[in-house]
């Protein structure tokens, strides 16, 4: 079995679903609710599972109600949830609140991330199975820095993809030692004009700029080209970005070219935003993943 790990942020997601976005001092009344676990590496990891992968989330949750809720979650998803906060210590877990339009299906979000507290370095990675692929979404700089100086004792040294919607400071250490950096048409790197040439010049070997519907831009220095992403009727666009990634883990962990990767990641992406709240879509992935494997 293809093994991923997931190194970063989990939250816990309040998403309301309504017409429009209030106005100053302005209610709306929902017309649907999901609370689900959320954050960049959380997600990827729930679809690297709902495509059969072994999907290993290294996070920081803690025992609080919230992160209660969040690892309840994850784990009827399939994820391996290891916490670095030690068993019965708390940690402040952000609540995300998560409004999208049902007009549009563009979702709007409020969170602290990873900004409540400094996360505590992991101490059980040699204890974790052998990846093939190692996602970092840029949060959680001291969980990061000790799953990078882990993978340099690895042997064979498994794929680096990196989660890159926006700058970070902690991108500076990770794109050195990134095989693949898949960012958003948003991101910037200081001093650069071009986020693909700025993204291989910090270090990355192969670069993804995803452009919501538009077609993702792929380079691996050497060669680059454009896929296109499938038409789709966009209802709900929450994880969207974090569905392609965790489909693009699995894919480079199956040896997958990056275009071939960026096409099978577009259509699970397109396949999230066709359906309205944070996991019922998994249900048409995983019938999929079931009729694709060989028998």
């Amino acid at each position: 079995m293809r093994t991923c790990w997931f190194v970063g942020l989990t939250t816990l997601d309040v998403v309301h679903r309504a017409a429009g976005r209030p106005g100053r001092d302005e209610k709306v009344t929902a017309s649907r609710q999901d609370v689900a676990a959320g954050g960049p590496a959380a997600n990827a990891a729930v679809t690297a599972a709902a495509l059969g992968a072994r999907a290993v989330l290294v996070t920081a949750l803690g025992s609080s109600p919230v992160a209660r809720a969040a690892r309840a979650d994850l784990e009827a998803c399939g994820v391996e949830v290891h916490d670095v906060v030690a068993p019965g210590e708390d940690f402040p877990l952000a609540v995300s609140a998560v409004l999208v339009d049902d007009a549009t299906g563009e979702r709007s979000v409020v969170s602290a991330d990873a900004a409540l507290a400094e996360a505590p370095p992991p101490t059980f990675l040699r204890d974790l199975p052998a990846p093939d692929v190692v996602l970092f979404d840029g949060h959680h700089p001291v969980i990061a820095g000790a799953a990078v100086g882990h993978l340099e004792n690895r042997d064979p040294r498994p794929q680096v993809l990196l989660d890159a919607g926006r700058w970070r400071p902690l991108f500076a250490e990770l794109l050195p030692v990134a095989d693949v950096a898949a960012v958003s048409a948003r991101f910037t790197v200081p001093g650069h004009d071009d986020v693909v040439s700025g993204t291989h010049a910090l270090g990355a070997r192969g670069v993804v700029v995803t452009h919501g519907g538009g077609p993702v831009e792929w380079s691996t220095g050497g060669e680059a080209g454009t896929v296109a992403v499938p038409p789709v009727d966009a209802r709900d666009t929450l994880g969207a970005g974090d569905a392609f990634h965790g489909a693009l883990a699995v894919e480079l962990a199956d040896g997958a070219t990056l275009p071939v990767a960026c096409a099978a990641a577009n259509e699970v992406a397109s396949t999230r935003v066709a359906h309205v709240g944070p996991r019922a879509w998994l249900t048409e992935v995983r019938a999929e993943t079931r009729a694709e494997a060989p028998r």
